[in-house]
């Protein structure tokens, strides 16, 4: 499978302009992003029902097909497609057939003959999800659920839905994501959101050894001082160090990390007042933000995780509901 080109084409809306498959932030409008994030709050107080679904996908069937070890994510999709009355299975890639030497092609073709509607795809290569995108019937959605150091565009939604519920609007917002950018398929996409919505100035505050050669060209503000790069800040979004992605000695140890880019409840006086503390999880406590932070007053972490399954029952809804208007359309010039 090729490792995706930064100009590989993604064509995931159909000719309506509709979510089609869900595969990156990039090439999507302010209005489409928003399309989600208003979506996705209509479906929020479904959770505190007594019966939590909707008939939104009844009949149809959601594969998760997970390459990568996963808890939030894979759980909130199945949760999300459940609540929307979708069959849902969940594929053990180790114990699969794969692990004797089926393609991935051929996993795929099997099932779609058994009549799967959507992949919900979780890969450790950058562009596995576009390269099945690519494979599958035009009766099969794809949504990304992670792939590589490319993109992670759900997480991104659910963060710029939890960010929208505490400040109400991007327009004169700084955020600022500190950590591991380099390894982070998150803060690829969240950057990405944060510019097409409109945020004032997004920062990333890390070590050289942890950002990209070419970071500037995403749109950032780039601080090595951590003191320096909170000041005045709306939104501090902490990232875990993606330790199983590095090669070499990018840190000098865990402490020495924590001691200059942890967030500690000092550091965090050097935003603003109401400035929110959020983080993707897992959490390393002790390592780039203190248990004090993490559970505190300001911290929405938990919040988050709640909004991953509204979040991703839109994205889940709002592709099926592409595939059907696009399919009905070849029927009718049929």
């Amino acid at each position: 499978m090729p490792e995706l080109d930064e100009h590989t084409p993604v064509l995931q809306l159909n000719r309506f302009d509709q979510l089609r498959h869900f595969l990156t932030i990039d090439g999507l409008s302010c209005q489409h992003l928003t399309d989600i994030l208003d979506t996705a709050d209509t479906f929020i107080e479904v959770g505190s029902r007594s019966i939590k679904k909707v008939p939104l996908l009844r009949g149809k069937t959601v594969a998760n097909l997970f390459f990568e070890a996963s808890t939030r994510t894979r759980t909130t999709f199945e949760l999300a497609a459940k609540r929307l009355s979708a069959d849902v299975l969940n594929i053990n890639i180790s114990t699969s057939a794969t692990s004797k030497g089926e393609s991935l092609s051929d996993m795929l073709q099997n099932l779609e003959a058994m009549a799967v509607d959507m992949f919900v795809v979780r890969h450790a290569q950058s562009g596995a999800p576009h390269f099945i995108a690519e494979s599958v019937t035009p009766r099969v959605s794809v949504i990304n659920a992670g792939d590589g150091r490319h993109a992670h565009p759900t997480q991104a939604m659910l963060d710029m839905l939890t960010i929208r519920q505490h400040k109400g609007q991007f327009n004169g917002l700084t955020v600022a994501i500190v950590g591991d950018i380099l390894h982070s398929r998150v803060a690829r996409s969240q950057i990405r959101a944060l510019n097409v919505l409109g945020a004032r100035e997004v920062r990333v505050i890390a070590p050289d050894t942890l950002l990209p050669v070419d970071v500037e060209s995403f749109g950032v503000k780039v601080f090595n001082d951590m003191s320096q790069g909170l000041e005045g800040v709306d939104v501090v979004i902490m990232l875990r160090l993606q330790k199983e992605r590095m090669e070499g000695a990018l840190l000098p140890s865990e402490s020495e990390f924590f001691r200059l880019y942890g967030l500690s409840e000092k550091k965090l006086k050097l935003a603003k007042p109401d400035a929110i503390v959020m983080h993707p999880g897992p959490i390393n406590r002790g390592v780039e933000i203190d248990s004090a932070v993490a559970d505190g007053p300001q911290s929405v972490i938990l919040n988050e995780v709640t909004n991953g399954i509204a979040v991703r029952m839109a994205v889940l809804s709002m592709a099926m509901s592409g595939q059907i208007a696009e399919l009905a359309a070849d029927e009718e010039v049929i």
